[in-house]
């Protein structure tokens, strides 16, 4: 899940939201909440903006 919650989120191009990664990719929600947490420990995603993400190395 979280590789591809990554290539959702390099062909975005923007920090984008949980919904945002649902809708590009039909994940759900809940699922999407758990691989942020466990990603943002880990260093793989950043958040430039409130409620936005975007991967750590673009």
């Amino acid at each position: 899940m979280e590789d591809q919650i990554l290539k959702v989120m390099k062909e975005a191009g923007k920090p984008i939201s949980a919904g945002e990664v649902e809708k590009l990719s039909g994940l759900d929600r809940k699922g999407i909440y758990k691989a942020f947490k466990v990603m943002k420990e880990k260093g793989t995603i950043v958040s430039p903006v409130r409620c936005k993400w975007e991967p750590a190395q673009k």
